[in-house]
């Protein structure tokens, strides 16, 4: 939620509890009255309708001038529209706090030490949620403190400790994100890596790398791998895929092998398959 709609959320809010209206005109037309004797000039209730449905009904942005988000921020008890920015959190936010408090080694001159007293408050705008890569990987709880200090950056080290953490920082921000294909299956690449034999990179997707292989001895299938495994047909060469999807070589839908297929085409690269 940006600065200017969480404003706009919470004056409409303030005037709701205020006036004891529920009707956006009803509080629009208590804030039009309430602007009119505290600020110069004021904001009518036309203006305080444009800015609710712009930015609370459609989720859409729209202008609003330095001056007037000042006298918003000001209504709300900030001095401007900057305080506000700077200084707000959503009460709702307290349901949304996740703490990770850890208790390692006593050795006070190790970096675990200095992580052991560490209490991460991750305050989002939807409830936090584990990323995918770490769930899959299993990454430890020491790895996962220390990514989440340098996702949420909320966490402050001593200077000591800040040029320690700074080559795992590194690590994490080289890791692979990105795939490619390798002749009969995906390997993991850096998306930043601009050598030409990775021009196809795809964006990760650890399934795919795990489980999709191209069969390379379509000699060992047999009709019981029917339904079981998925073939393309392309200039005349038939390759089997362990999953379904499309052939990495020539971007052609999978379909999955039957019994027929395997029977006659399994190991058997000269002969095309009928349309």
């Amino acid at each position: 939620m940006s600065k200017r709609k969480l404003l706009i959320d919470e004056v409409f809010k303030q005037g709701e509890r205020e006036s004891g209206k529920n009707a956006k005109s009803g509080i629009a037309a208590y804030l039009w009255s309430y602007f009119d004797d505290h600020f110069s000039p004021s904001i009518s209730d036309k203006t305080f309708i444009r800015y609710y449905d712009a930015f609370i009904r459609d989720n859409t942005e729209i202008n609003i001038d330095s001056d007037t988000l000042n006298k918003l921020s000001q209504y709300l008890g900030y001095k401007d529209f900057s305080d506000f920015s700077r200084t707000f959190v959503k009460k709702e936010d307290d349901a949304n706090k996740t703490t990770v408090k850890i208790s390692v080694d006593k050795d006070e001159e190790s970096l675990t030490e200095k992580l052991s007293n560490i209490i991460i408050n991750i305050t989002n705008e939807q409830n936090f949620k584990m990323p995918e890569f770490i769930k899959k990987n299993g990454m430890g709880i020491m790895e996962i403190v220390l990514l989440l200090c340098f996702m949420t950056g909320t966490i402050a080290f001593s200077e000591k400790s800040i040029n320690k953490t700074q080559g795992f920082a590194r690590i994490l921000e080289s890791q692979p994100q990105c795939m490619y294909w390798d002749k009969s299956e995906y390997k993991q690449v850096d998306c930043q890596d601009k050598n030409p034999i990775y021009n196809h990179k795809i964006s990760f997707d650890d399934e795919k790398i795990t489980y999709f292989k191209r069969i390379e001895r379509k000699d060992t299938l047999t009709t019981e791998n029917a339904g079981k495994v998925w073939y393309s047909k392309y200039n005349g060469v038939v390759e089997f895929f362990t999953d379904d999807g499309v052939d990495p070589n020539n971007g052609r839908e999978l379909r999955k092998a039957t019994e027929y297929i395997i029977d006659k085409y399994a190991g058997v690269i000269e002969e095309e398959i009928e349309q």
